[in-house]
């Protein structure tokens, strides 16, 4: 094999020209996350197999498993225990005698719960879409609900088809409740995160609105190995700065969101999180015109404590966008060209991620 040299002056000479040209790829901040909200779920009925394959085909980066466990303990997708808006159960007779109440997080619920139900009862039940008037129901009947586990393995598999990594962001919804139960969450999506290969090295994002889980995951380890990390969900602005964690509530807590996005708040939270999460409104608050106001000190107080900031959710229907946004076709109507400058507003904020229930404008808010 040949070898060119490369003469002393030359070599000399090309290393200074280079170290005078500006760093531009160190310039350059990352782009933003896109994390898909229960998939893709302004197109398909949210935690499918369907919402999370669109999402991923529309340029998601992350899709979000909601989790909580059934009556015989295997974690499912769904974005809360109760399914009566999400699935067709009210409409199979077999399953009449289940419908009940529950209080959960202090709210009172009448209907069918994931956690009075086996997985394979699950398992025959189908998706429907949850804002029906809003979305349609064109793709209602048609999908199963899934496990965390077929959810790994989709991803996984969507990931080697595709030649890209896929990250997962799943929530851990109502620790303390199904705690209280009998069916805590945590131990069970430890193992789950273990039992797979895809997790244990593809990046896992993990979420809660609670405290002492995401503590007591940190102290046991979790966050420590480099494709995992912890993320603390919170909620602010107006009346939910008096809002408190359900953990914290049910022990006779004190502490508030509001609290919890205040510089000391964060700094605190930086202790046991890589992550803050906060609702879209408390980055950029509505003024009284429901127009986007100036934005609040949290996204730099987060990433003065050493945070990162992803907020949720943008919506692309009028009825969940600002005022600025709108379109005069009605609140149930789409209008993606406002979504799309919506987002783009809270990009100026210098936000780490976004969640989206549709990942394709997301993603074109932030490549152009």
């Amino acid at each position: 094999m040949m070898h060119t040299i490369f003469p002393r002056r030359r070599f000399l000479k090309a290393t200074a020209a280079l170290a005078a040209l500006p760093a531009l790829a160190s310039a350059q901040p990352p782009k933003a996350t896109v994390y898909a909200h229960r998939g893709a779920s302004a197109l398909r009925p949210e935690h499918t197999l369907a919402s999370y394959a669109k999402a991923i085909e529309d340029g998601a980066d992350f899709v979000e498993p909601d989790l909580v466990a059934t009556k015989d303990g295997v974690l499912v997708a769904r974005h809360e225990n109760a399914i009566t808006d999400t699935t067709d159960v009210a409409t199979r007779p077999e399953f009449a005698s289940r419908k009940t109440r529950k209080t959960i997080d202090g709210e009172a619920h009448d209907g069918w719960f994931v956690s009075d139900f086996t997985f394979a009862e699950l398992k025959t039940l189908r998706a429907v879409e949850r804002l029906p008037k809003m979305r349609g129901t064109a793709y209602d009947g048609q999908f199963q609900i899934v496990s965390f586990e077929e959810i790994i393995d989709f991803v996984a598999a969507e990931a080697a088809a595709r030649g890209r990594t896929i990250g997962l962001i799943p929530e851990l919804k109502h620790s303390t409740w199904f705690a209280r139960e009998g069916l805590a969450l945590e131990d069970r999506f430890v193992s789950t995160l273990k039992a797979h290969a895809y997790t244990r090295r593809a990046p896992v994002v993990v979420q809660s609105f609670e405290v002492a889980n995401l503590k007591a995951l940190r102290k046991a380890g979790l966050g420590k190995p480099a494709n995992v990390t912890l993320a603390q969900l919170v909620i602010a602005g107006g009346a939910y700065d008096k809002a408190r964690p359900a953990d914290v509530a049910a022990h006779g807590g004190s502490l508030t969101y509001g609290e919890m996005v205040t510089a000391r708040g964060l700094r605190d939270i930086a202790a046991y999180a890589d992550v803050v999460a906060p609702n879209t409104r408390a980055v950029i608050p509505l003024g009284k015109d429901e127009r986007l106001a100036a934005p609040t000190a949290l996204v730099a107080d987060a990433h003065k404590a050493g945070l990162q900031v992803v907020v949720w959710t943008f919506r692309p229907e009028n009825a969940f966008l600002a005022a600025d946004f709108r379109s005069d076709a009605g609140p149930a109507a789409r209008h993606d060209a406002g979504s799309v400058a919506e987002i783009r507003r809270y990009l100026e904020t210098g936000i780490d991620g976004l969640f989206s229930d549709d990942s394709a404008l997301a993603r074109k808010a932030i490549d152009g």
